[in-house]
Parts: C-alpha cells; structure tokens; sequence
C-alpha cells in the first residue's frame, strides 16, 4: 500500500513526502503509516569494509541523514550508488533542531537512513538522540552492521576482550579529565576510549598517573587505513612515544584495574585506593568499604591505614611550619 492509501495518515504522509518522499507505506494499522529508521555503519577507514547492504540502502532510502554531505558524496561514489531520497545533513551543531523533523518523516512513512563519517552512528557521533525520539514515537529501528573501530581496536590490543566498557573522548581540560579517570581507576573491566592526536600525549600521562605507569594498553592508529599502527606497552612508555607527536584517528585500549590479594596490598595502596574514590565524589565511609571489600580485607584495617597516612601528614606539615618558624 502507497501512503495515498491509508487517508488518515492525512498531515503525517503530507509531512513525510515534503522532507524525502514517500514510496513506500511501511504498513498501516488503524489509520497510521509508519517508517522505519536504520542505522548504517560506514568505513572506518578502507572503503572495501563497506556493508554489502548499505549501497542498496543509499540507494532506496526515502531520506539520508549524513554527519557530513560532503563525505557522503565520496563514498556513493566509491560505492557506484546513487540516493534516490532526500540527502539531509545532520551533524552536532543541527541535531536537536533536525530531529523533530526526521522523526516526522518516519512516523508519516518514510524510511530514513542515518550514516556518520565512519563507523556506527551514536557511538561517539549523531545518532542517539535520533534513536531516543524514534523509540518514543514507536517507529522501528534497525542497523545495517558495519566497521567499528571499538571492536576493531579491542580485537588487536592484544588485551583481554571478554568483558569490556567504552568511555568515549576525555574531557579536555586536565582537571576533568583526572576526574573522570579516577572514576574509572578500579574498573576491572578493558577500557577503550577515542582520543584527538593532538591530546594523546597528555591524555596517555595522566593515564600513567591515575592507573598507573606500568598498566598495558594499546594506541590503535589509522584502523584499517594505509598507515594502519598498533603500538602496545606501559601507559608510561606510550606517553613518552606519543610526546614526539602522532597523527591520525586514535583509538586508545587500556588494561583493567588487577585483581590483587591481601598480601599484594601495603597500606600506601591502600590509601591511594580511597583516594582514587574520594576525588570521584565517593564519601570516606563508602570509599574504604569498597576499597575492603576489593581487598578481601577487614574495613577497620582500611581505616586505621587512612587515619595512620592522615596522622603523618599532619606531623609532617607541622614539622615544615616549626623550621619555617625558626627560619
């Protein structure tokens, strides 16, 4: 059935037809057409990865919704495929005030697709809030699977890849940044994280100094491309490397935190670890409890080693104003 078929579709069709056109009803119940939004995964980096599916979808997709029109334009033409639908930026800087529009089209019939520069859309691009607003509206979602350089780079890290979290960019500023590390400084699990090269440097110390310097991690750079660069190590060892300037799209994967016994615990690690926690906004209470619990240790021996590190501290910044007194 066309859209002209189901009358009470009415604006909704009308709505739809205006953005990209409506070809094809994708079902109609009571009176409502509704569309279909797929989610397409691109080349991460060489254009043979491309999903058999995603020329067909360029091709027969009412409404293309592309991170960058000028990229797009490259790669229908690497593919041999020309969009038949509307092609429609939708970017960072258009997503809130595009949405509405899209999710218009799809609840009026039309099947949109959404395609970022590389990889998956919504994995640190356009996409979520997309998805978000076609689920509240009950339209379908679907994906055309493809590239991803969080696999990718996990695959090739040569670290344990059976449980595993994606953290996305740090922060910028060095401050934020710290902080969200030592949220994370205790995780078990594989981290990945995206990083600008211009930033891998400091992004890679202060890795160093939060997990520290001896954690193995991988820089993953260039996946798939010509110039493609695995280099695994020390987070310290990769800092010093990255200080002499990298280049291209970086993707960082980072040892979880071990798994120590009591024995492998001194009381300074001890202390650190409910540090780590304090700076994350746990309460001292809460943080040596967690800090025990990973330990296998009692909680009062926790607290007596942050009471005895807090003691030290005192006498020490005493004795400092004593000689500067007599100074």
């Amino acid at each position: 059935a066309a859209a002209a078929d189901c009358p009470a579709a009415g604006g909704r069709a009308r709505s739809a037809a205006a953005l990209g056109g409506v070809r094809r009803a994708r079902g109609c119940e009571t009176g409502r057409v509704t569309g279909t939004l797929v989610l397409a995964g691109t080349p991460i980096g060489d254009i043979a990865d491309a999903p058999p599916r995603l020329a067909a979808e360029l091709a027969e997709a009412d409404v293309v919704a592309a991170e960058d029109t000028r990229r797009l334009r490259r790669l229908t033409q690497a593919l041999g495929v020309q969009p038949r639908g509307r092609v429609v930026s939708y970017f960072e800087g258009n997503e809130t005030a595009r949405t509405p529009e899209l999710v218009e089209a799809l609840v009026g019939g039309a099947r949109v697709l959404l395609v970022t520069d590389a990889g998956m859309p919504s994995v640190s691009d356009p996409g979520y809030r997309l998805v978000a607003a076609a689920v509240e509206r009950d339209v379908r979602v679907t994906a055309v699977p493809g590239p991803s350089a969080v696999l990718t780079a996990l695959a090739l890290s040569g670290l344990p890849v059976d449980r595993f979290c994606f953290e996305g960019f740090l922060p910028r500023k060095a401050g934020e940044r710290l902080a969200r590390l030592r949220e994370v400084a205790a995780e078990r699990r594989t981290l990945v994280y995206f990083e600008a090269p211009h930033r891998l440097d400091d992004t890679l110390a202060a890795m160093a100094e939060v997990f520290g310097a001896g954690r193995r991690a991988a820089v993953c750079r260039e996946l798939t491309k010509t110039y493609e660069e695995v280099r695994r190590g020390g987070l310290g060892e990769l800092a010093a490397w990255a200080a002499e300037g990298v280049r291209g799209e970086i993707t960082v994967v980072v040892e979880g935190a071990p798994e120590p016994g009591p024995a492998e615990l001194d009381a300074d690690e001890l202390v650190r670890r409910v540090r780590v926690r304090e700076e994350a906004g746990e309460r001292r209470k809460e943080a040596i409890a967690a800090v025990a619990a990973e330990a296998g240790l009692p909680k009062r021996e926790v607290f007596d080693a942050v009471v005895a590190a807090k003691t030290a501290e005192k006498a020490e910044k005493a004795g400092k104003g004593e000689a500067a007194g007599r100074g």
